[in-house]
């Protein structure tokens, strides 16, 4: 498990658990493959700090805040100078009970 004051952007395979704390509305946008989707910003945060959580599709509607979610075999990008997570195509998100 990887603390979230651990992530760097380009790293990849990483496995985060940590509570969602805000989550922004969605918004529709056109992937480089030109299909349509729905992406939102979640803030998570574990003990050690937090980083923006993108929700790309069917996630939006999975998560909700306070919720804990376990993201596995993620990746760290860096958007408009922030650090971001994300499942992307090859990971998984799943809510914790």
């Amino acid at each position: 498990m990887t603390k979230i004051s651990e992530l760097k952007p380009g790293v990849g395979n990483v496995v985060v658990e940590a509570s969602v704390t805000a989550i922004s509305e969605p918004r529709e946008v056109v992937t480089r493959f030109g299909k349509k989707t729905r992406v939102a910003d979640a803030t998570i945060k574990d003990d050690s700090g937090e980083i923006t959580l993108t929700l790309w599709g069917d996630d939006v509607d999975k998560v909700g805040i306070g919720d804990k979610v376990k993201i596995e075999n993620g990746w760290v990008s860096e958007f408009k100078g922030t650090s971001q997570l994300s499942a992307g195509k090859y990971g998984k998100m799943t809510v914790v009970k």
